[in-house]
């Protein structure tokens, strides 16, 4: 079951390494690599946490920031990503909870004006190298495109 402290992994700072697709659900198998960093903190008396990332992206580098929080009562975590690039927009927040470390968080929203789902999966098993991945799915996720990997690691 879920717990405030699912996310202790991530606590710190970290090297990451991304991979993005370039186009989302159009079929592409183009993939861009590039680097970043993120440092995590815990928010909220430890109901929450923040972290701040960095992103080298090939097109221009951007800064964006997380929110995670925990509800005690439903055992669930919300996530909201700010795009440092869009100060004024937000994202609906991904909703879920962890098992056997790994963290499984879905919201709807819309993708140039059609519905899609939002699917963020965190693997915490490898502490050493936690791993963040996000689909989205056209067909109410039947089916699912993976368009962006995040593999971290300590910062030294």
């Amino acid at each position: 079951m879920s717990s405030p402290l699912d996310f202790d992994f991530y606590i710190g700072n970290w090297a990451v390494s991304h991979r993005r697709l370039k186009d989302r659900l159009a079929g592409s198998n183009e993939w861009e690599e590039f680097a970043g960093t993120a440092s995590c903190r815990k928010i909220l008396n430890g109901m929450g946490n923040t972290d701040e990332n960095y992103l080298a992206l090939p097109g221009g580098a951007y800064h964006a920031i997380t929110v995670r929080t925990f509800d005690e009562k439903s055992k669930e975590w919300s996530i909201w990503w700010f795009d440092g690039r869009y100060p004024a927009s937000l994202d609906p927040p991904v909703k879920g909870h962890f098992v056997d470390g790994i963290g499984t968080f879905l919201a709807n929203d819309t993708l140039n004006g059609t519905p899609i789902q939002v699917r963020f999966l965190w693997d915490s098993r490898d502490r050493n190298a936690p791993r963040w991945e996000q689909a989205f799915s056209s067909d109410d996720g039947r089916s699912w495109e993976t368009n962006w990997v995040m593999v971290f690691h300590k910062a030294q």
